[in-house]
């Protein structure tokens, strides 16, 4: 059997892909949840169409991340699953029926009557907006922190539904908008372009208020984050953080007031949601339960962790190079035509 625990620290590894592989989920789909956010704003069909379009060969492949995410959990660390999990299952559920109802949308709108689309438009903006809110909802209890009783979830069914964990779900939805909003700035053109540059502006605003809030909140939910964060020297080596966060609204303001620039917000949106999530990742670690379970309490055996990660090893790059291959193929603007 494999075990490669004497060479390497498996619960660690195993908490950095983990943590990739959320990031890589919040930022792949996030921008086509939200263009599904976005979309009933749109001018007009036309817009809504290249909207769709240019999310429809990415969307499906995108939420590959959410599967090795959730399962690398349940695998890996299955203590912090088993507490996680009944903390979270309305939420969770909540997602799933939204990624669902948006899933269906764009196999029917394309094939739905004129009449009939705005069925399918709903769905697939309800649904889109849905499992966003949801998905700030479970980072906003993950980031403050599980009831746990002798290893196990001790709160109630409706612990989730509080002020914090609801304005973080409030803050991933502008969030994902702005996203969404300059990945339609990169993949469309004329009047959807420019309908998405105001949208990206409005966001911008929100996205920046709600940053500060939670860069506020965030060192008085756990004495030992304000004394991570705010102790010297590591109020000085963890401060490139959030300046460069500054740095990136600074560029999406003024990219977006530049008619020929097109990639460079959507590349500033990513860096920008790479900090924030650096941030919280520096301020919640060793914890994968915060602030009871540590990656090394939750983790599975080291022979479970070594043959998963035998696995992974070899079948993670099949994935990466799926993703990029995709992007390659379909790069360009966006048609309103029926394509799917």
């Amino acid at each position: 059997m494999f075990d490669f625990s004497p060479w390497l620290d498996l619960p660690l590894i195993w908490g950095v892909l983990i943590a990739t592989a959320v990031f890589l989920y919040v930022l792949l789909d996030g921008f086509d949840l939200g263009v599904g956010i976005l979309f009933p704003f749109a001018p007009s069909h036309n817009c809504r169409s290249k909207m769709m379009n240019s999310i429809a060969p990415f969307w499906d492949g995108n939420e590959t991340w959410l599967v090795l995410g959730g399962g690398g959990l349940f695998a890996a660390f299955p203590l912090a699953y088993s507490i996680i999990m009944p903390a979270l299952y309305l939420p969770v559920m909540m997602m799933l029926l939204g990624l669902i109802f948006r899933g269906v949308a764009f196999e029917f709108r394309f094939k739905a009557s004129e009449e009939k689309r705005w069925v399918w438009d709903t769905a697939f903006h309800f649904g889109s907006l849905t499992a966003a809110l949801m998905q700030g909802v479970i980072l906003g209890n993950i980031v403050q922190g599980i009831e746990v009783e002798g290893r196990a979830f001790s709160g109630g069914p409706l612990d989730w539904a509080n002020g914090f964990s609801l304005m973080t779900g409030v803050a991933l939805i502008f969030g994902y908008a702005l996203l969404g909003a300059t990945w339609l700035i990169f993949k469309t053109d004329d009047k959807t372009q420019i309908w998405a540059r105001l949208a990206a502006k409005y966001t911008l605003i929100f996205v920046a208020i709600f940053m500060g809030l939670v860069s506020i909140c965030m060192p008085f939910i756990d004495s030992r984050i304000y004394e991570l964060w705010f102790s010297f020297p590591n109020f000085f080596l963890l401060l490139p953080i959030p300046l460069v966060t500054l740095a990136c609204i600074y560029g999406i303001a003024k990219d977006l007031q530049k008619p020929n620039v097109e990639l460079r917000p959507f590349i500033l949106t990513i860096v920008m949601f790479l900090t924030g999530y650096l941030g919280l990742a520096v301020g919640l670690y060793p914890w994968v339960v915060p602030f009871q379970v540590t990656l090394w309490d939750a983790a599975a055996a080291s022979t479970s962790l070594s043959l998963l990660l035998v696995g992974t090893v070899l079948f993670l790059p099949l994935v990466l190079a799926y993703t990029a291959f995709c992007f390659y193929t379909f790069r360009g603007k966006s048609s309103h035509e029926a394509m799917y």
